[in-house]
Order: structure tokens, then C-alpha cells, then sequence
């Protein structure tokens, strides 16, 4: 039988290779169609207080504005920009700037972001540049890009993507402590606790621990994403839970002690609240879902309770993607409408709750993804 691959027309192989490289553009353009950060990679590992380059791809986004991005530690509240401070001067290297950390009188809830860098596209590579690391960083920490865009009439919309880093200092650890008073007492004999305004059996707290590094800064060390181990000398008081977090379980005289990078630090306790039992609740902040873009989304907290039957204090916040408004946010249903997205985004929420004793519950979590 004869070949006859190997004798088929000049044509029919000429609309075969145009075939095959229409397929390859398909996908370049498919690997194209949202606005992306390219670099630095997630996972990427990086160097407080140093500038690394940055780059995004727009994809199929047209009218690209400017590009701001803004850094995290992991777990941290997504902030709200405002506008007055959109072009305003991005802190120097530093995370604890007073507008960083200033907080809603009402919720306590950071209220103001300021961008790390702001860039447009007559910068190199465009809309990116140089961007610079916190120099008290550390630890893992999420990068997030927020593009704005220009609808003409329609007035901008905006897109974003995120990833996630890890932060070490180059300089070694010196010393290590608890900024707190010493030695730390908990509780107040003899008053009744509200909603966790006075310290209960039950509630869950944390403690700030600093470190001293040899290049002269003082870094944040509570979370254990920058290698902080804690121990209690006595479960039975403080119990050692995920996080970062601490609970009162029990009344007495105990310590924590605190590890990071081969230094320890000692802070003696003592715990006095009212000894009425008290199971902490338990959180739940739903299934996670998929929804598309413009969709009103009900958050749950329904199914939240607690042992005795108490009513509980809600408390919902945003801990990944683009902030979004969030209405009733302690009460056990919020809402808020799915923005604008170029491909599928993920937000995650996070759920704490209080009962009327001051007793916590485990922080819980969910994440909504949304699609064009």
C-alpha cells in the first residue's frame, strides 16, 4: 500500500501548519487572558528590606491605568484604600507606619492602605518596577496587585491577583521577648464578663513577641510563619493553640515560653478570672463556593454554637483577595456583592465568635471563589 502522508499537496500541508500554529496562539492567548502577577513567583523566597523587581501581565485587559501593590503578613485583615491616600507616599520599608496600623474606632479593624509601589505603564518593565520589601518583614507574606482600569464614561474598574511569599532577614536574631507588662496578669476577680470585655475562662488572645536582629531592627515574631514555637507551663491554664493563639482554660500562676531561631524568651502568668465552667463555642463559617461575578453573596455563621446554649457575638472578616464591602459583619449572615474579576479569584473570610460569658471560639474560615 502506498504512503500517502508522504504525498499529500503543497496545500493540504499549508492548512495543516496554519491549523497547528492557530492552535499555538490559542494557547498562548489562553495562558494570557488575566491580569497576572509574573513575578516574584509565588513561594518565592525573599529578602527584608531589599527591593526585588516586579511584573505583571495585563492579559486581555485593555486601559490599564496603574498598577498599585500592597504587602500583608499572612492572616492580616484586608484594609480599605481611600482615596486621599491612593497617590500618597508609600512607607519606607516599614509595615508599622501610623496609617498602616490605624484603626476603626468601632470595629478595631484596620482602616487605610498604602500602597508599596505605584505604577503605570511609562515605568520598566510596565506597571511594574522596584519594589521593596518591608524591612521588618518576615515570615510569610501575601503580595497583592490591584490593577485600576479605565471604562472611558463608565468611569475605572479595577482586577487584582495575589501571591504568596516568604520574607527572612539577613541579619541574625539577638534577642527575643514579649512586649507586654511582666509579669502578666489575666482577668479580674469577682466582675462578670460580656461579649470578651473582660478576661474569661475561655477567651483567646495573643501576645505581641519582638525580636532584635543584629541590623538594628525590631521585627514582629508572633506568628509562627516566621518560626515562633510556644509552650505553656501549664496547659491546664493556657492552652497553646494554632496561630499564634493563646486560651485562658483555667485559673493559677503558669508561664509561656516563646522559641525562634534558637533564642527563648520566659514571661511569667497569672490568671485570675471567674472559675463558673464555661465550654468556648465552637465557629462555623460554612462551605466553601463558587459564584460569578456580581452575584449578592450570604455568608453563614448559622450553624456557630455553643455547649450551653448561650447566644453568641459574631465577628466576620476578610483575610485574602481585594477587600470588599461587607455589610452586617457581626451579625451571623454578612453580605457582600462578588466584584469584577478576570478569571476565577478566591476571598476568604474569617469567622470569630464570642458567647455571653467572654469565651471564644476557634477562628474559622471559608473561602468564595468567583469567576468572570
Amino acid at each position: 500500500m502506498r504512503n500517502t502522508a508522504t504525498h499529500c499537496p503543497q496545500w493540504f500541508k499549508s492548512y495543516r501548519c496554519l491549523l497547528a500554529a492557530c492552535f499555538f496562539l490559542s494557547l498562548l492567548s489562553g495562558q494570557a487572558q488575566a491580569f497576572r502577577i509574573v513575578s516574584p513567583a509565588d513561594s518565592a523566597i525573599l529578602t527584608s528590606g531589599q527591593s526585588v523587581p516586579v511584573e505583571v501581565e495585563a492579559g486581555r485587559e485593555a486601559g490599564l491605568v496603574e498598577v498599585r501593590y500592597y504587602w500583608y503578613p499572612e492572616q492580616t485583615e484586608a484594609l480599605v484604600e481611600q482615596g486621599a491616600d491612593r497617590m500618597g507616599q508609600a512607607p519606607q520599608g516599614s509595615m508599622s507606619t501610623e496609617k498602616y496600623w490605624q484603626k476603626d474606632s468601632i470595629t478595631g479593624a484596620p482602616v487605610v492602605a498604602l500602597p508599596a509601589l505605584t505604577s503605570s505603564v511609562d515605568r520598566l518593565p510596565p506597571y511594574g518596577g522596584a519594589l521593596p520589601v518591608p524591612s521588618d518583614a518576615i515570615g510569610r507574606m501575601r503580595l497583592l496587585a490591584i490593577a485600576d482600569i479605565s471604562q472611558g464614561r463608565l468611569g475605572r474598574k479595577t482586577v487584582f491577583d495575589e501571591v504568596f511569599v516568604i520574607v527572612q532577614p539577613a541579619a541574625d536574631l539577638v534577642s527575643l521577648d514579649f512586649e507586654t507588662e511582666k509579669p502578666l496578669q489575666l482577668g479580674r476577680t469577682g466582675q462578670s464578663s460580656a461579649y470578651g470585655h473582660v478576661d474569661s475562662l475561655g477567651k483567646i488572645f495573643e501576645l505581641p513577641v519582638v525580636g532584635e536582629f543584629t541590623d538594628g531592627i525590631t521585627r514582629p515574631l508572633a506568628s509562627p510563619s516566621a518560626g515562633t514555637s510556644y509552650t505553656s507551663g501549664n496547659e491546664h491554664i493556657i492552652k497553646i493553640l494554632s496561630d499564634g493563639l493563646l486560651q485562658i482554660v483555667g485559673n493559677g500562676k503558669t508561664s509561656l515560653t516563646v522559641t525562634n531561631r534558637g533564642k527563648q524568651a520566659t514571661l511569667d502568668v497569672r490568671v485570675e478570672v471567674n472559675s463558673e465552667p464555661n465550654d468556648p463555642p465552637l465557629a462555623n463559617a460554612g462551605s466553601a463556593r463558587t459564584v460569578t461575578a456580581g452575584t449578592k453573596v450570604r455568608l453563614s455563621g448559622l450553624q456557630s454554637r455553643d455547649p450551653e446554649g448561650e447566644a453568641l457575638f459574631y465577628a466576620w472578616s476578610q483575610v485574602r483577595g481585594s477587600k470588599v464591602a461587607m455589610l452586617d459583619v457581626n451579625m451571623p449572615e454578612p453580605s457582600f456583592t462578588a466584584p469584577y474579576v478576570s478569571e476565577k479569584r478566591t476571598f476568604r473570610f474569617k469567622l470569630r465568635v464570642t458567647d455571653k460569658k467572654g469565651a471564644d471560639g476557634v477562628p474559622a474560615y471559608v473561602d468564595v471563589t468567583v469567576e468572570p
